[in-house]
């Protein structure tokens, strides 16, 4: 049962010591581990060529070197927008239109300030709708705010100097805000999904059938003086948890079991089944979209956290996906569920002949036994994007490096229902 295997982590939650104890595995150190459940920061580190770090057989790791391709928001959108164009290559505007319609899972969004004279031309041809603000590479509702008026952009960047040339680096995308969103109790709330990747090519994925909601303390109005109100609008509980209608109760979550159960009642099996299929179409084709781009490393693995919106019409919207989903508990559900959800990735990544054969979950198949509360996406083939040159792993690329040092080098550590 792999006992021998050493494990290290940059967050030491319960969900992820229980798990790694209930195993008897070893704890390790951060130069000497065959398991490591690493942040991004260090992950960086790690697969930075300057580092020469290279990984052993007998390691894996749960980050893919170049995953902000999917998870930074201005790089989502851009690489979605790109494998559109390259499925409607060769098609009229009218049959592609009507073909991929399908891929119509994100709101309109442009990346300030590269794009902001497209923005505007497209802000002024209904100056009545709103728009959301946010940074590209942040996390947990920081730097977030919703704007109906482009003086508001305006004023913001003179006022922040955002723009300037020293701080270029900085990018927001803006989005058009999701105005209609499905209530529950007359609150907003998304989804957060978790989907495991194995393998880039072919995709290998599995989606976690225990995601849940995460509502809003304050009930929703689309009434124009409430949109710097970020309990009524953001469902992140790390702004959600310091206003005074926040219920520590239940966390202002529910399961996603409860969130079907709720739209059969209300809306019908029929509906519910296809916002469903909806849902998995977003994570299929998200998939797809960087899957040329990824660099396909047999030492890694990666959970992520899909953050979607459902409008009055049960049409779901890809709002954005997470590296590094976060692994805290607010409730006792909400700890048994993460707690499940790290065994299942366990049993599926860590194959029972793991530190023997040196082989990883990219080199084969689970049993269904295994999978959990997983199932696996059916992802078929479909017209392939132009061709892209393919990221080399992490260590074909440190193996051109002459810095690469010892298999070894050091890292650097770093639900009760709602109120009505």
């Amino acid at each position: 049962m792999n006992q021998n295997i050493k494990w290290h982590a940059d967050i030491e939650k319960s969900c992820l010591v229980s798990n790694f104890r209930k195993r008897n595995w070893q704890k390790g150190s951060e130069d000497d581990w065959n398991f490591y459940w690493a942040g991004i920061g260090n992950f960086r580190s790690i697969t930075n060529l300057e580092t020469g770090y290279r990984l052993g057989d007998d390691q894996i790791i749960n980050h893919y070197p170049n995953n902000l391709e999917l998870t930074k928001k201005d790089l989502m959108v851009k690489n979605i927008k790109r494998y559109r164009k390259d499925l409607e290559r060769g098609n009229n505007a009218a049959v592609a239109d009507a073909k991929y319609k399908y891929l119509d899972f994100l709101p309109t969004t442009f990346t300030l300030p590269g794009d902001y004279n497209l923005f505007v031309e497209e802000f002024k041809k209904n100056q009545n709708n709103v728009w959301i603000m946010k940074p590209t590479d942040k996390a947990r509702g920081i730097g977030i705010f919703i704007i109906s008026k482009l003086q508001q952009i305006k004023k913001w960047s003179r006022d922040s100097k955002m723009w300037s040339y020293a701080n270029c680096k900085d990018s927001y995308v803006v989005s058009r805000y999701i105005e209609n969103p499905l209530l529950i109790g007359g609150k907003k709330f998304d989804l957060r999904l978790y989907v495991l990747v194995t393998n880039w090519r072919p995709i290998i994925a599995y989606k976690y059938q225990q995601g849940f909601c995460r509502f809003c303390a304050v009930k929703y109005t689309s009434d124009m003086d409430d949109l710097d109100n970020n309990f009524m609008h953001l469902t992140n509980v790390s702004i959600q948890k310091h206003g005074e209608d926040y219920n520590e109760s239940n966390g202002g979550k529910w399961s996603l079991k409860n969130l079907l159960l709720h739209l059969q009642s209300t809306r019908g099996k029929a509906a519910t089944d296809k916002l469903l299929s909806d849902i998995d179409s977003i994570l299929v084709n998200s998939l797809r979209a960087v899957q040329n781009i990824m660099a396909n490393d047999k030492h890694c693995f990666e959970c992520y956290g899909y953050d979607i919106i459902v409008d009055a019409d049960l049409r779901p919207w890809l709002i954005e996906v997470n590296a590094s989903p976060s692994l805290s508990a607010t409730t006792q559900s909400d700890r048994m569920m993460k707690h499940c959800l790290i065994h299942d990735i366990l049993n599926i990544v860590i194959p029972d002949d793991f530190l023997e054969s040196k082989s990883t979950s990219q080199s084969r198949t689970p049993s269904g036994k295994k999978l959990g509360d997983f199932v696996q996406l059916e992802i078929q083939s479909e017209t392939p994007p132009a061709t892209i040159s393919r990221p080399q792993s992490v260590n074909s690329r440190l193996a051109r490096s002459s810095q690469v040092t010892s298999a070894r080098s050091p890292v650097r550590s770093e639900s009760a229902m709602l109120k009505r």
